[in-house]
C-alpha cells in the first residue's frame, strides 16, 4: 500500500494541485479499485470435523475459502462421515480429505504432522463433546485427535457444537476452560432450536461467522496488539416528539469496517453504534446510543484509555429546543410549523481539546462542496491529527454505499485515495495512523 507525506513523490504517486493552506496534495494511483484483496488469499486453513448434524454447515465455509484464495484441507472423523461425505470436501477444497482408514495412495500417513504444521489456522468445527474431551486430555486416537495434539505452530480454533445440556455439562465446560488456558480459541456457539428439539446454546455458527474467525486468527499482522481503539458509527437521532426524530443517511458502514479491521489486527475495539443498517462486528465491545448527547457521553468518557480515536459517525450538528411531550397533531400544528433547534455537543472539538499525550484522533469530514478547505479548517480548529474527507457528490463515495473516495489530511500533507471499497478504505486509515 503506497502511503505519501510532503516530499517527493513515492511509488505510484503524483504530484498535484495545492489547497489554501498551501499542503500539497498527492494522489494516489491504485490498480485496487474495487474488491479488496481476501484476507485469507494463500492463507493455509485446516478444518477438523467431528460428529455433529451441523457437519453440513462447514461445506459453506470450505466454498468461502475456497472463493476467497485459501488453501484448504479437511480431516474428517468417522462419525463426521456419517453427517455429510467427504466427497464434498474433495470437490470444494480441491483437496483429498483425510480420512482415519491412512489410504497412502492418496494422502501422506504422516498428515497428522504435516497438515498442522502448514496450517495458518486450525478450525475444529463442528467440535463434539469427544473431540473436546480428547483434545484437553491429550488423546490422539484418530486421524484428528492426532493432529490437534501436533498442532503447536498456529492458532488452534474449537467450535464447540452440540445439545444445550451436553454443552452445559460441567464436564465439558471444564475441558473448554483447559484448552482456553492453553491457548486455543473458544468460539462462542449460537443459541436457538436444535436438531433435537431442544432451544439454547450449543448451535455452530454460519460459515460467515466461522470465516470472521479464521480472518481475526490468521488474516492480518497484529500490528495493532495491545492498542486501545475507539470507533463511532451511524447516525444519530434527535426526538422532536415520541414519534418523529431528526437524522440522517448514515448506515455505519465505515464506521463497522474500521472497527473490524481494527479487531482483526489486535486492536481491543469499543464500538460506540448509533442507528446502523449493518450488524456491529464481532470482536469488539459495542455501546448503543441514540443522540448526540448519548454519544458525547458514551465517547468522552471512556476517551482517557483509548490509543486512537476514530470518529466516524454522522452526528447530528442540531436538535430540537424542545421536545414535545405527546405526538404533535396536524390539527393543532396549523398550515405552518416553525420548529426551533439548538447545537449539539461538538465531541470532536471535546477530544481536541482533552487529547492528551500519544493519543492519536481522527475526524471524518463529508462535504457538498469546497471539500478539502472545509476538511483542512476542521482539521485544524478541532486540533484533530487526521482528518478523512469526503464528498456526498461523487460517484461511488458518501452513505449507504459499499465504496468510498477519501482523501486524508495531516498537518503536513493531504492524499488522496482512489474509489475503494469501504473495507480497504478501512485499512488505508489504520495503516496511515500507524505510519504517522
Amino acid at each position: 500500500m503506497t502511503q505519501v507525506i510532503t516530499g517527493a513523490p513515492e511509488g505510484d504517486a503524483r504530484e498535484g494541485p495545492q489547497v489554501p493552506g498551501g499542503i500539497t496534495v498527492h494522489h494516489i494511483i491504485s490498480e485496487k479499485t474495487g474488491e479488496r484483496e481476501s484476507m485469507l488469499k494463500g492463507k493455509n486453513i485446516l478444518l477438523g470435523i467431528s460428529g455433529s448434524i451441523s457437519a453440513y454447515k462447514m461445506a459453506h465455509l470450505a466454498s468461502l475459502l475456497k472463493q476467497n484464495g485459501a488453501e484448504t484441507h479437511v480431516i474428517m472423523t468417522k462419525n463426521a462421515c456419517r453427517f455429510i461425505d467427504p466427497v464434498v470436501f474433495d470437490t470444494l477444497t480441491g483437496n483429498r480429505t483425510v480420512l482415519d482408514d491412512f489410504d497412502r495412495t492418496n494422502v501422506s500417513p504422516v498428515s497428522h504432522i504435516d497438515l498442522p504444521r502448514q496450517a495458518d489456522a486450525f478450525l475444529i468445527a463442528p467440535a463434539s463433546a469427544d473431540i473436546i474431551a480428547k483434545a484437553a486430555c491429550g488423546i490422539a486416537d484418530d486421524m484428528l485427535s492426532s493432529a490437534i495434539v501436533a498442532a503447536y505452530s498456529c492458532p488452534v480454533l474449537i467450535a464447540p457444537a452440540m445439545n444445550v445440556h451436553m454443552l452445559e455439562n460441567p464436564a465439558v465446560q471444564e475441558n473448554l476452560e483447559k484448552l482456553k488456558a492453553r491457548g486455543f480459541k473458544i468460539v462462542a456457539p449460537g443459541s436457538g432450536y436444535q436438531a433435537c428439539g431442544d432451544f439454547g446454546s450449543g448451535r455452530l455458527p454460519e460459515g460467515e461467522e466461522l470465516y470472521e474467525w479464521l480472518e481475526m486468527a490468521c488474516g492480518a499482522e497484529k500490528d495493532l496488539a495491545g492498542k486501545r481503539v475507539l470507533v463511532t458509527a451511524g447516525a444519530t437521532r434527535e426526538a422532536i416528539d415520541p414519534v418523529r426524530f431528526i437524522t440522517n443517511h448514515s448506515t455505519g458502514r465505515m464506521g463497522v469496517a474500521l472497527a473490524r479491521a481494527a479487531a482483526i489486527r489486535g486492536a481491543e475495539v469499543t464500538l460506540v453504534a448509533g442507528d446502523m443498517r449493518v450488524d456491529p462486528p464481532q470482536f469488539c465491545t459495542t455501546v448503543r446510543v441514540t443522540s448526540a448527547r448519548e454519544m458525547f457521553e458514551a465517547v468522552t468518557s471512556r476517551s482517557e484509555s483509548q490509543d486512537i480515536i476514530i470518529m466516524a459517525a454522522a452526528v447530528a450538528d442540531f436538535r430540537p429546543k424542545t421536545v414535545a411531550a405527546e405526538k404533535i397533531k396536524k390539527k393543532n400544528a396549523g398550515s405552518e410549523n416553525v420548529l426551533e433547534l439548538e447545537r449539539t455537543d461538538d465531541i470532536l472539538a471535546w477530544l481536541g481539546a482533552h487529547k492528551r499525550e500519544g493519543q492519536f484522533l481522527c475526524g471524518f469530514a463529508m462535504e457538498t462542496q469546497n471539500l478539502l478547505e472545509n476538511a483542512e479548517e476542521k482539521l485544524k480548529k478541532k486540533n484533530a491529527d487526521m482528518i478523512v474527507a469526503n464528498s456526498l457528490r461523487a460517484a461511488g463515495a458518501g452513505f449507504g454505499t459499499d465504496t468510498n473516495i477519501v482523501t486524508f489530511l495531516r498537518p503536513d500533507a493531504v492524499t488522496e485515495l482512489p474509489i475503494l471499497k469501504k473495507t480497504e478504505v478501512a485499512d488505508r486509515i489504520l495503516d496511515r495512523i500507524l505510519g504517522s
